[in-house]
This record gives C-alpha cells, structure tokens and sequence, in this order.
C-alpha cells in the first residue's frame, strides 16, 4: 500500500493508537451504488447505506468515522463540527471543492480521493466524452431543435448548424483529458490547438501554441485545467475579449476557474456564439443569474455520470479506502 504522501493525502491524521472495532462506514448517497464497492468496504468496516438530504446528514454524521460523498453536498466547517468521530471523508472525484479541505486538515480528517490516480483515470472516459457532446450539441443547435419539435414545430431551416470538420478547437490544458479529447476531436479531422504552460510535448496532429494564438484562432475553446489556487479565476474578461468573434466556449473542468460575469457579457454582447458549461462556482449555491443567459447550455455537473464510470471510481475508491483501514484493523491484530 502508497503512504498518504504517496497518494497526495493530507499528512496530518486523527489516527487511533490501536483501533479494535470496524469503523462506522456512511455511505450518504446510496442509489445506483456499485454492490462491489459496498461488499469491499464491508470487509473492512461497518457500512451503512443511506441517501441522504442535508438535514439527514446534520442528523447521521455525528456517528460516522468514514464519510463517502459524491457531489450533493458541501461539507464545509460547520457541518466538520458536528462530527467528532469523523476520521476519513473518501470522494470518488479528482476535483475537492465540494469538501473544505482545509476544515477537514485542522480537525485532523483525511480526505481520499482519486487526485493523482492518474493511470487508473485513463481509463475513465466520460468527462471526455460529454465534452465532446457539448461541443456537438452547440454546434448543431441540439437543444432548440429538440424542443422545437416537442413544442409541435418542424423547421429544419431554423437548426442550420456547423461542422466540426476543418474548424480549429482550441484545448486550454493539455493533462489527461485534455489529451483524450484531443484525440477525439482528431477523429474529427479538426485543427487541434493545445496550451499548457507545464507541456512541451503534444502528440502528432496537436499543435502546442500560447494561449494567445489559441484564443484568437479557435472557433471552439474547450476548458481543461485542474483548479488550483493559481488558476482560481485564470480566464477573465480578457481571454473572453481575445477569442476569435462567433466563437464557442466549453467548460467541463470547474466553475472557480472562470470569470462567469465575464462570460455572460460575451454572450449577451454576441462577441461568443454560444457556450456550454456543465459546471459553475459555487454549485451548492448555484449562479441562477446564469439560467436564461443567450446561447447558454447549462448542464449540472453530469460529465462524469455514467453508469460505467460511477462503477469503476467507486470500486476503485473502495479498494483503497479499504486498504487504508484494513491497515489499522492489523494494529489491533498485532
């Protein structure tokens, strides 16, 4: 088993000096849950499946010592008090800012993720995938068409879209699923543009350029970075001013890192065609302002829901939470 550094853990740790009884597993988000991952985190804990609201987890969490989450709630400082027991939050996510992190290192909680499991993710596809059907959906006017129709309407001439072929698609962070949707839009025959300031190498076919040229000749940009602290905020008024006029502009990686009033100036002044973006700051107090901005799709945070991504993160999650316990359970033994 990696140490917690190994796995890019937190390091500090409320870790019992020699624990003797299964740890208090809640689950909070139960439905579709995969039955493997609960039979692995059985042998290694007391497991309790549940789906809870917020007023459900306010009333549960005072006896869990490990908290599984997806995406519905916010665990912020306020809701870390009520659980003193609490020793490992596990996520089956890259991105944190559903978690205050640093709330949880000051009372000592680990917080398990799939940060940094980067050969494991490549095999998860779905984030990359739904990209590339935002770009479709905005370039081929899907949703109106889909609701024209609903609607009793049957006007082609209304949905005359545009092709990917032949157009230039700029991918701003060239990591693992930049990468991926890259190789996709290649599949398509675009011209792919790539920016990273941490990639020299790009695989054929991709032309690596500053974010500069990529702005101004891309006909789509598509947002692929990891937020971190230095890019909180990184693609502001001025990159929305810098890109080609009737371009597009997707967002599947995290709300924090866009400037959304300037996106929505973009949009209503028509300088952008359209965006899609299946992710906004602050989700658990979503910007409803955003609803009913011109050309805008909104999706929320679907990009890695499927079925067979779900299995595979929370399988692969259980192992090593699992791991990780299982390695105090043999203190107790010994």
């Amino acid at each position: 088993m990696r140490s917690g550094v190994e796995c890019g853990l937190p390091t500090r740790r409320r870790l019992p000096a020699c624990p003797t009884e299964m740890k208090r597993i809640l689950i909070t988000e139960a439905a579709d849950f995969s039955p493997e991952a609960a039979r692995v985190l059985a042998e290694a804990g007391d497991v309790e499946l549940a789906d809870l609201d917020r007023g459900g987890l306010e009333a549960r969490i005072g006896e869990a010592q490990v908290l599984w989450v997806r995406l519905r709630h916010f665990l912020d400082a306020a809701l870390l008090e009520r659980a003193p027991k609490l020793e490992m939050i596990a996520t089956p996510t890259t991105g944190l800012t559903h978690i205050d992190v640093e709330a949880a290192e000051r009372r000592g909680i680990r917080v398990v993720s799939l940060r940094g499991e980067t050969e494991f993710l490549n095999g998860v596809r779905a984030t990359a995938e739904y990209a590339m059907a935002l770009i479709l959906a905005l370039l081929r006017h899907l949703p109106e068409a889909a609701a024209h129709v609903q609607a009793g309407g049957w006007d082609r001439q209304l949905f005359r879209g545009t092709e990917i072929y032949n157009r230039t698609v700029g991918v701003v962070g060239y990591g693992r699923l930049g990468r991926i949707v890259a190789r996709y839009l290649q599949a398509f025959e675009a011209r792919v543009l790539a920016t990273d300031p941490h990639v020299t190498f790009v695989e054929p076919g991709v032309e690596l350029v500053a974010l500069e040229k990529l702005l101004a000749e891309s006909d789509v940009v598509t947002l692929h970075v990891n937020l971190k602290k230095e890019t909180r905020g990184f693609f502001g008024r001025r990159e929305f001013e810098r890109m080609k006029p009737g371009s597009y502009f997707i967002n599947t990686a995290r709300g924090e890192l866009v400037d959304e009033d300037a996106l929505v100036d973009g949009l209503r002044s028509g300088r952008l065609a359209g965006a899609a973006v299946d992710v906004v700051a602050h989700e658990h107090d979503p910007a409803r302002r955003l609803a009913g901005t011109p050309n805008l799709l909104i999706t929320p945070h679907i990009g890695g829901c499927t079925r067979e991504s779900m299995q595979k993160t929370e399988e692969f999650l259980a192992h090593k939470v699992a791991r990780e316990l299982m390695v105090e359970h043999a203190c107790a033994r010994g």
